[in-house]
């Protein structure tokens, strides 16, 4: 018998168990009379209804997370579909430029020349081609993640600069898909509000290891004190100007992070005369 099926019998007798319930109930009031034996049914009837509750909550929050999840997946799945669509769509254009490398040794009279000139031509065409970085983004396990970050890497303002590293491409997490992305969002969101046209750079890092996703992301910003950074994950603390509207996602990704046992490490980094607020989650 398929499992759908038993669980709708199930539901059934649960139904009729409460109904024979309700009946001794009412017999019992309208008699006067107790019997042990029937007492003792309709403590079993009862168990059985409050099981019965139990394991239809329970099914139904888990149909409402795989549906979460599934959502997810159909959303941020489009993203990749469409960095594929663009990579293929340059591929004749690459053909072109292969042709042109292969070619240019008839235009010049000596190899220090061909070398000049082909290493020029390769260093302009990767430069022109920001898509190219992102490719290690299709190779994770993870594609509603890989999906999630690119959509907000080509949305992201037009001055702040991306980078991403994966380290890994088996991402493996213990939390759900959907508290993944309300974490990963929030610090992602966090870090590009914070940019602005001088202070542009943002980092991100994946790995995994000991089967717990590892997610840093790093983004310039003025030096501050060690208390004020401190200060990012409690209720309601906000630096931005509309203070009462917000306050509240990285609190609440912290929260989620306690909850799944991960944890969150938070620092400043200097390189050069750049400074870098570095947040660190391990999942």
């Amino acid at each position: 018998m398929a499992n759908w099926a038993r669980k709708f019998l199930y539901r059934i007798f649960c139904v009729l168990a409460m109904l024979v319930s309700v009946y001794l109930i009412v017999d019992f009031l309208v008699s006067g009379t107790f019997d042990f034996r029937i007492f003792i049914m309709f403590l079993l009837l009862t168990v059985v209804e409050i099981w019965g509750i139990i394991d239809w909550r329970k099914n139904y929050i888990l149909m409402q997370q795989k549906e979460s999840e599934l959502k997810l997946y159909q959303h941020y799945i489009r993203p990749l579909e469409e960095l594929v669509k663009e990579i293929r769509a340059k591929q004749h254009e690459f053909d072109n430029h292969v042709n042109a490398i292969l070619n240019m040794h008839l235009t010049v009279s000596d190899y220090e020349e061909l070398v000049a000139r082909q290493s020029a031509y390769i260093t302009e065409v990767i430069r022109d081609d920001d898509s190219r970085k992102y490719l290690p983004l299709l190779r994770i396990s993870d594609k509603v993640l890989a999906g999630f970050l690119y959509s907000k890497i080509v949305r992201a303002p037009s001055y702040v600069k991306t980078d991403v590293d994966v380290k890994s491409l088996e991402i493996i997490s213990g939390i759900s898909e959907h508290h993944l992305i309300e974490i990963v969002g929030t610090l992602v969101d966090n870090a590009y509000e914070a940019c602005t046209e001088e202070r542009n750079c943002v980092f991100m890092e994946l790995d995994s290891e000991n089967d717990r996703l590892v997610f840093q992301i790093r983004n310039q910003v003025q030096e501050m004190r060690l208390e004020n950074i401190q200060k990012f994950f409690q209720k309601g603390y906000s630096t931005k100007k509309d203070a009462d509207r917000h306050g509240l996602g990285l609190y609440n990704a912290k929260m989620l992070i306690e909850r799944y046992h991960g944890d969150i490490v938070v620092g400043m980094e200097k390189e050069a005369d750049k400074v870098y607020i570095c947040m660190k989650v391990i999942v």
